[in-house]
This record gives structure tokens, C-alpha cells and sequence, in this order.
């Protein structure tokens, strides 16, 4: 099969079984992110399966580029490495079976990231960013997904099932704006993509 039936094969598959994976439409705007930026290394937080690790690794450039995705559920580790072996980019896409909580305070200072992807447990995103910011060097981007949340997060929403979710979702836009380490944008595509510049 070619990659893009082999892609189509794992989104439908993921779909199917209603793991979260990222939309189409925010998928494509990254896309168009990862054209322009060039990354040599990028951090995910949340492989599921692999599919955006290996929609990223196109785009790419150097050869020593890589993609390091980290992810808590060891179900969904197992599926993104046989996904990512079936892509045969298993060399340019490392999967760490990790909380990431944890684990991007183990990673050194000095290993920097030009692009950082969060897509895992909604109630960690502002751990998550701090730990990208310092993994971060000048011009690198933190990108956020499901920001909206369903819509959750700018509405008056305070149902006990997903408020800690929401509430932590609400502080990290208004931290993300006001943080003078950040030039940042919430772009209201999919469930909401939080975009930030590292200044």
C-alpha cells in the first residue's frame, strides 16, 4: 500500500475504535506550519496511535531530524509502534511509554524542540506548556489542540464531569496571552487550536 492508503487505513481504524486523533482541518493548518517552520526535531505530548507523529515526520528537514511522542496508555504505545513500523519510520519517530507530566521534567534543558504538539490529558495542558516554554528556543511553536473543547471552554459550562478539564483549559488561554515569554492566538478550526510563539 502507499503511505496515504496506509494513513487512511489508521485514521479509519482509530476512528472506528474512537480514539481521539487530530481533526482534518487543524491537521491541515499544521501542516502548513511544519512547511514553513522546517523543523529538525519535534515533541509531542499524546501519540495515540501515531497518526499526527507520522503526518508530521513528512514534513521534516535534516538527517538528523526526529520526532520524540510520549504517551501514558501502553495499549496505545503498542498500536502507534506498529503503526509507525508499518510506515518504516521507526527511525524517525521515537515513542516513549511515559506520563508526560513526569517525563518532560527528565528531559535536559539543552535538548530544544522547534515545534511542540499537546494533545493528552486536558487537565495537565499547563504543566505541559511550562515544560515546552523551557524546551523551547527562540521561534520554536507550541501547538495546542482541542482548546474549545466541545465548545466547553468559552461557554458558562461548569457541569461537575468536565470542569477541572475545562477550568484548566480557561487558565491556559489566559496564560498563554498574557505570558511575555509567548506571542500566541487561539484559532477556532476543529476543537480549537492554541498557537504560541516562542519569543
Amino acid at each position: 500500500m502507499e503511505r496515504e492508503e496506509i494513513l487512511d487505513s489508521i485514521k479509519k481504524e482509530a476512528l472506528e475504535n474512537h480514539v481521539p486523533i487530530i481533526e482534518d482541518e487543524p491537521l491541515e493548518l499544521i501542516k502548513v506550519i511544519l512547511k514553513l517552520k522546517k523543523p529538525n526535531r519535534i515533541l509531542e505530548v499524546g501519540t495515540a496511535v501515531g497518526y499526527s507523529a507520522i503526518n508530521f515526520s513528512k514534513y521534516l528537514v535534516g538527517e538528523d531530524s526526529k520526532i520524540k511522542t510520549i504517551e501514558i496508555k501502553e495499549a496505545m504505545y503498542n498500536k502507534a509502534i506498529e503503526n509507525i513500523s508499518t510506515m518504516n519510520l521507526q527511525d524517525k519517530i521515537e515513542v516513549v511509554l511515559a506520563d508526560a507530566t513526569e517525563y518532560m521534567k527528565s528531559i535536559p534543558t539543552d535538548e530544544k524542540y522547534d515545534i511542540i504538539f499537546i494533545d493528552a490529558a486536558k487537565g495537565q495542558y499547563l504543566v505541559y506548556l511550562e515544560e515546552a516554554i523551557r524546551l523551547s528556543k527562540k521561534g520554536s511553536i507550541i501547538i495546542a489542540d482541542n482548546m474549545l473543547y466541545r465548545g466547553r471552554t468559552l461557554s458558562d459550562y461548569n457541569e461537575h464531569k468536565h470542569r477541572t478539564a475545562t477550568n484548566r483549559l480557561r487558565e491556559y488561554l489566559s496564560v498563554m496571552k498574557e505570558d511575555e515569554r509567548l506571542d500566541s492566538t487561539l484559532v477556532k478550526i476543529g476543537d480549537g487550536l492554541a498557537i504560541s510563539i516562542v519569543k
